[in-house]
């Protein structure tokens, strides 16, 4: 501990989002990063606990308590504290493949966790790691790492999500070729398809492909597993296998949509997003300009696509929520808003959110165009755009089937273990523990990888 009076003698400082009238106007990034001096300052507020609960990843009373990768986050804030990049980065980097990702996308259970924060602020844990990997790729510090021992086994990982890239970069680190598969045009799965660029730039994850790439992991874009020929060669001609396919079968909206235009699940609208901003390809998916935008659901993916349909230039934007709204009050009595509420009510002038409301019939005009919603109290909405982001029911059935893996709602396996029904195929992330973050998913992703050169070496060092 470098400063033992830091955290009394210095205020938390978060990274400031971007005024929201002015971030809307764009899909750049929403946070700016704080200087060096207040970064040296953030890590010394940290305490070095004796049990550093920030670190624990455990699960207690059915909450998450601390980070699930585990990460050695008082070493590393004290190694910000002195300046000590290089030292920092290779704490990070001991625990955490995409500190990149995290940085920008956790909800940061470590800080949930934090001592600090029981009768103060918690440490800046999750702005502290983004600085570390930013300043690590601004310097040339992040240079690819070779291993100097081939083990002669091919290993095949399908889908190329945050799950998948762990896979392949554990794997390939220990000396295994690595080809990943990915069905799309771009590899990254929901972190370049599923996470709008204002959370997520779509550079920072091509970034870290393309280091990859260096490291010698292969990419197949556009290559479907699905397809039962294709899952049956790779099956065939790799010494493992492992599905990193998702949960992308959408939770049901609860009416009937069938014959019904302006209806889509969010998963489908922020990638045709994506595709459109960031990419330049059309879409049969509607975009949200002009219309009137009904989203069900209050989580991630929900915000996701509220910020979307305001930057795409929805005539207005509506959040209905189940529950109700005295059950997000946070203890002073406020109701939170995130960053997407907190842009509709710049916006909009109110927060997007009505609770206690489900949908409970859809109006069309005589060519079937969705033109308003019902609610179950009986209210009426006008509603060009239906956008279901009511979670997931489960992984695909297909990929499944093509490789003869047994599912439900997800793939199975024995409990703590990701070996499917058949000895060499392997499975992680969302499609084996179901509908989570992006930082479950790389947790999952490397205990996987352990598993996976046990399988192929008969010992592993990655765990």
């Amino acid at each position: 501990m470098g400063k033992p009076t830091g955290f009394m003698e210095y205020d938390r400082c978060e990274n400031q989002r971007r005024p929201p009238l002015e971030r809307i106007c764009d899909w750049e990034e929403l946070y700016v990063p704080a200087p060096d001096a207040v970064r040296f300052q953030q890590g010394a507020r940290c305490m070095n606990c004796g049990v550093p609960f920030c670190q624990a990843g455990v699960q207690f009373e059915g909450k998450q308590l601390g980070c699930p990768l585990h990460n050695l986050i008082p070493e590393w804030n004290d190694m910000i504290m002195d300046g000590n990049w290089g030292h920092a980065l290779a704490r990070l980097l001991k625990t955490n493949n995409f500190p990149e990702f995290t940085g920008r996308v956790c909800p940061a259970f470590c800080e949930q966790a934090c001592t600090c924060g029981l009768y103060d602020q918690p440490i800046t844990v999750h702005d502290n790691e983004r600085a570390i990997i930013e300043h690590a790729f601004e310097t040339g510090a992040m240079k690819p790492r070779f291993t100097q021992h081939a083990s002669g086994k091919n290993v095949a990982v399908v889908g190329s999500g945050p799950s998948g890239l762990a896979v392949a970069d554990q794997l390939n680190h220990r000396g295994h070729s690595v080809t990943v598969i990915e069905k799309h045009p771009r590899a990254g799965g929901i972190l370049t398809y599923g996470i709008p660029n204002m959370k997520l730039p779509k550079t920072v994850v091509q970034r870290r492909i393309e280091l990859m790439t260096d490291e010698g992991v292969t990419f197949v874009t556009g290559l479907d597993a699905a397809n039962p020929e294709i899952a049956q060669r790779l099956a065939r001609e790799f010494d493992a296998v492992v599905l990193c396919c998702g949960s992308e079968e959408p939770r049901a909206i609860g009416v009937d949509t069938q014959n019904v235009k302006g209806v889509c699940y969010a998963m489908e609208f922020l990638h045709a997003a994506v595709d459109r901003e960031r990419f330049g390809v059309t879409s049969s998916v509607p975009t949200a300009r002009g219309r009137n935008v009904i989203i069900i659901g209050t989580g991630n993916t929900a915000s996701d696509c509220v910020a979307t349909c305001i930057r795409q230039g929805c005539e207005s934007v509506t959040q209905l929520v189940r529950r109700g709204r005295d059950d997000y009050l946070a203890p002073d009595g406020s109701l939170p808003q995130d960053y997407a509420q907190e842009e509709a009510a710049a916006k909009f002038g109110h927060d997007p959110r009505v609770f206690s409301q489900s949908v409970a019939s859809l109006q069309t005009d005589e060519r079937g165009n969705l033109v308003s919603i019902t609610t179950k109290t009986g209210d009426t909405f006008p509603c060009d755009l239906l956008i279901g982001a009511t979670g997931f029911a489960g992984c695909r059935a297909d990929v499944c089937e093509a490789f003869g893996v047994e599912r439900d709602r997800t793939v199975k396996t024995e409990k703590g273990h990701f070996q499917t029904n058949i000895p060499h195929i392997f499975t992680a992330g969302d499609m084996h523990r179901g509908q989570s973050l992006v930082v479950h998913a790389i947790a999952e992703g490397r205990a996987c990888a352990a598993e996976v050169d046990e399988f192929l070496m008969g010992y592993t060092n990655l765990r």
